[in-house]
């Protein structure tokens, strides 16, 4: 069944004809900006769980900060 839908996907992309699609300038920007803000939103994301998890570690070791 998933090979069958992964051969029908395969297929569909190779027999494409072309689009004759215009692209405008400002579209560039627009996939700049929202690839800087999914990493931006992934840095946000691993930081606030990379903190909860060594606070995690931390309780379960005891493990003191030297200030």
């Amino acid at each position: 069944m998933i090979l069958r839908n992964i051969l029908f996907i395969f297929c569909f992309l190779l027999s494409s004809t072309n689009a004759y699609a215009y692209i405008d300038p400002g579209t560039g920007g627009i996939l700049l900006q929202a690839i800087l803000a999914a990493i931006a939103a992934i840095g946000a994301y691993v930081t606030l769980y990379w903190r909860k998890f060594k606070n995690f570690m931390s309780r379960i070791f005891k493990i003191k900060k030297k200030n």
